[in-house]
């Protein structure tokens, strides 16, 4: 199979689709991989490290888009390059099509068959392609709200850690999972009084039995998340549904409640948002501030940590890679059913139904779809 790898265009993105060693294990199992020149440069990864690994440079996304049967990249494709996908051609890559209709769209009119990483399963249940950027994403999110609640940057002058005889910054963590679990980590590593909201009893237990009070828990109610929101400095929203728009947990009135100056950190934008003013923002121009509450949306936060996240996420991604090259999709979709569940997009047909429901479309099942087409 011809793999190619474009660079990332989306702005303020320096990841990359895939490592020299992703390359270097796709040439030793037979396959030609086109890496577009300059796409690892953002994460330090030079065209030398590409070619010494057996890949060959061109010099044009076009030319990687004509050329190959599967394009890996880290972002959802932008307009000018869904409109370079073709019949028959392989995306592989984060789609979060669930808020994004215009891209659902031109999938679909593309005729390509898209496999989404973020909805890609595994036997315990996880999402092993969306968990090592949740990782970084979680790290990242007490330091840029810790940024976002210094003064000069609107928020409201607050240390996160205090010193003696001031108390520390207050942080809500909305979701308990691996974004929630690590922005806890840290934010109480800098010190900071956090509380993780969780609707899942059995996740708070096993929170406070492994975490051995490193941060409190609580169950998210309405009431108790009312309550706990107007008392915080920072909000980290941390929810997700797969596949699905994010649940808006934070409504417009609620911020009136809040302290002037206060941090949202929306992890969850990049599939909506959980905050009802959320909108994405980039590293360029990160912090907007609503109503008095300073909100934090860049919607790939991990690009702020490229080489750390592209190692991450190549090392997640490349045995499924591998299997879609060596056995083409059909067979690798029917052989593994996690992998399946990452079918969003096939020939004009949308086969995930947390998107159709989103977007008010029909969908197809996706077994159906891979017996359809063997």
């Amino acid at each position: 199979m011809k793999i190619g790898c474009p660079k990332e265009i989306k702005p303020q993105e320096f990841r990359v689709g895939m490592t020299p060693n992703a390359a270097r294990e796709a040439v030793a199992n037979g396959h030609d991989v086109i890496i577009e020149t300059k796409a690892g440069a953002g994460a330090g990864f030079e065209d030398a490290d590409y070619i010494d690994a057996g890949a060959r440079v061109v010099d044009t996304a076009e030319e990687v888009f004509a050329t190959a049967d599967m394009i890996v990249k880290v972002k959802e494709p932008q307009a000018v390059e869904r409109k370079m996908l073709r019949e028959n051609q392989l995306l592989f890559t984060y789609l979060h099509l669930a808020p994004d209709p215009d891209q659902t769209h031109d999938l679909l009119a593309s005729g390509a068959t898209c496999i989404a990483y973020e909805t890609v399963t595994d036997r315990n249940g996880g999402l092993p392609l969306l968990a090592p950027m949740s990782e970084v994403a979680g790290k990242l999110a007490p330091q840029v709200g810790a940024w976002t609640l210094q003064k000069a940057n609107g928020g409201r002058g607050v240390l996160m850690g205090g010193v003696p005889g001031v108390n520390p910054a207050r942080v809500v963590v909305i979701g308990g999972g691996v974004v929630g679990t690590h922005a806890a980590r840290v934010a109480a590593g800098m010190g900071a009084d956090v509380t993780v909201l969780d609707m899942s009893l059995p996740r708070l237990r096993y929170l406070d039995d492994t975490m051995r009070g490193e941060f409190k828990t609580s169950y998210a109610s309405k009431g108790n998340t009312a309550e706990l929101v107007a008392q915080a400095d920072m909000v980290i929203g941390a929810v997700l549904v797969p596949g699905a728009a994010a649940p808006k947990l934070i409504s417009r009135a609620q911020l009136s409640t809040m302290k002037p100056g206060a941090a949202l950190v929306d992890v969850a934008i990049d599939q909506g948002g959980c905050f009802e003013t959320s909108r994405a923002t980039t590293h360029a121009d990160p912090i907007y501030e609503v109503d008095g509450i300073m909100h934090y949306c860049v919607a790939n936060m991990p690009g702020a940590v490229a080489r750390t996240s592209t190692i991450a996420l190549g090392n997640a991604t490349m045995p499924f890679m591998l299997a879609l090259a060596n056995k083409g999709w059909k067979q690798a979709c029917a052989d593994d059913v996690h992998l399946l569940n990452g079918l969003n997009v096939h020939a004009g047909k949308l086969t995930y139904y947390a998107v159709g429901e989103a977007l008010g479309l029909d969908v197809v099942s996706p077994q159906l779809v891979v017996k359809q087409a063997a």
